[in-house]
């Protein structure tokens, strides 16, 4: 799986969204089906670090919260 950035146009409104697919091609197919007749392009450079997925990701100031109904030693 990879992750990229996607920008969909459509006259002068314009956003982004990361998209996760098998391909880049898919990415941009995906997409264009949820936004028929819109312009989709992959937004370059492409970030490195985030293109390959792995799995989930943790960062490290979410690593130290709790989750609720978690159990915690008293």
């Amino acid at each position: 799986m990879i992750n990229v950035s996607v920008e969909v146009r459509e006259g002068a409104t314009l956003f982004r969204v990361a998209v996760k697919a098998v391909s880049i091609n898919r990415a941009v197919s995906i997409m264009k089906g949820y936004h028929p007749g819109r312009d989709v392009q992959v937004v370059f450079p492409i970030d490195p670090e985030e293109f390959f997925v792995e799995g989930p990701k943790i960062r490290a100031d979410e690593s130290r919260q709790s989750l609720p109904g978690s159990l915690t030693k008293a």
